[in-house]
């Protein structure tokens, strides 16, 4: 049993006992390994690492336990261990056209060039509780899955080949780093899309779902989703050519949403744009409607209210780390504010009082 000390040293690290413990849980049971954390809940290890911007499934895995499976608390250690890494350079862009899929499917075509592939998901289960995975090494056999595919080139290409969809501007300037500047409005599409893919997964579904409810206007088809791995180069200034040093695995969507034109632009399709890290799908779809809501300006839409069209309200109040810590910051000590405000209610109280006496009489 907990026994409460005086002193704030002591009773801190007495908590920070406690807490590891509870962490711990029952000794009978074997502890979870990183291993184990990484490999079998793996899409909780993913969420770690694309809203904590960080690229590591180790250091989430770890994360994860260290959090006690509180993800959001696992993001915050994922973020603060990441500013105390140097950066030694920049890579290439990454080429998601050349992406060896392991899942790509389509709902705009569906005798898509390079042919649907399913993978590894949750669409087609029956959302019953398998009491197989309950017992011990009762996991059923998986089939092989087959050996990957060539890359595939992205679907939303075919149209942009017959001038049915909007074509992309490239600036040709370097994005802003959300991770190394503050957040600042109005913010630019490239911004907008890397707050995005770090914002709280909850949050950005919640705008999504919106948006489809009728609060965009905003009607979106999935043009391609796909979840694969994809080279990650670098150029070494002492080579003067770029070299592969890894691979990343990401999940990508891209959106095909009606657009009736503007007096600048011809009728046609327009994109909304999601890219998350490991295999992430409902935040990259989310992400990619919530993308396309805020480009009504650019694209000479209206502007109907919708709060996923109001860039400085989404883009504020997605991050669950400053959500996480402004919330969280009222149950630390405010003795004196409180003091304050009990002492003013006394008084209002007691002016009232006189005042209904004064009055009566």
């Amino acid at each position: 049993m907990y026994v409460a000390v005086k002193g704030g040293e002591r009773a801190i690290e007495n908590a920070h006992a406690w807490l590891a413990e509870e962490r711990r849980g029952d000794p009978g049971v074997a502890e979870l390994s990183l291993g184990q954390i990484r490999e079998q809940l793996s899409l909780a290890v993913n969420r770690v690492m694309a809203e904590g911007s960080l690229y590591d499934p180790d250091l989430a895995a770890l994360a994860i336990k260290q959090a006690r499976g509180d993800l959001i608390e696992a993001i915050f250690l994922i973020r603060a261990y990441r500013t105390t890494l140097p950066r030694f350079g920049a890579t290439e862009p990454l080429d998601t056209g050349e992406m060896a899929c392991d899942r790509r499917i389509s709902a705009t075509f569906k005798d898509a060039p390079g042919g649907q592939v399913l993978g590894p998901t949750f669409d087609y289960t029956h959302r019953l509780l398998d009491f197989k995975l309950a017992a011990e090494g009762g996991e059923p056999n998986a089939p092989q899955a087959e050996p990957r595919e060539a890359p595939m080139p992205h679907i939303t290409g075919f149209l942009q080949g017959e001038g049915l969809i909007q074509q992309e501007a490239d600036s040709g300037a370097a994005p802003r780093d959300l991770t190394r500047e503050p957040l600042e409005f109005p913010a630019d599409r490239p911004l907008r899309l890397q707050s995005l893919t770090r914002g709280d997964e909850g949050f950005i579904l919640g705008m999504a779902y919106s948006t489809q409810r009728g609060y965009a206007r905003n009607h979106a088809f999935v043009g391609e989703l796909r979840i694969g791995t994809c080279a990650v180069e670098m150029e070494i200034p002492e080579l003067g050519f770029a070299i592969e040093i890894g691979e990343v695995e990401l999940t990508e969507c891209e959106t095909v949403n009606q657009f009736t034109g503007s007096k600048t632009e011809p009728p046609q399709f327009t994109r909304g744009y999601g890219l998350v890290f490991g295999q992430s799908e409902r935040k990259s779809i989310a992400m990619a409607l919530v993308d396309r809501a805020l480009r009504w300006k650019e694209l000479g839409e209206d502007d109907t209210g919708a709060p996923a069209q109001d860039e400085e309200f989404v883009l504020s109040h997605s991050d669950n780390i400053q959500a996480t810590g402004f919330l969280e910051h009222i149950k630390l000590p405010h003795y004196v504010d409180f003091q304050s405000e009990l002492e003013l209610v006394r008084k209002l109280r007691r002016e009232a009082q006189v005042s209904h006496r004064e009055a009566a009489e």
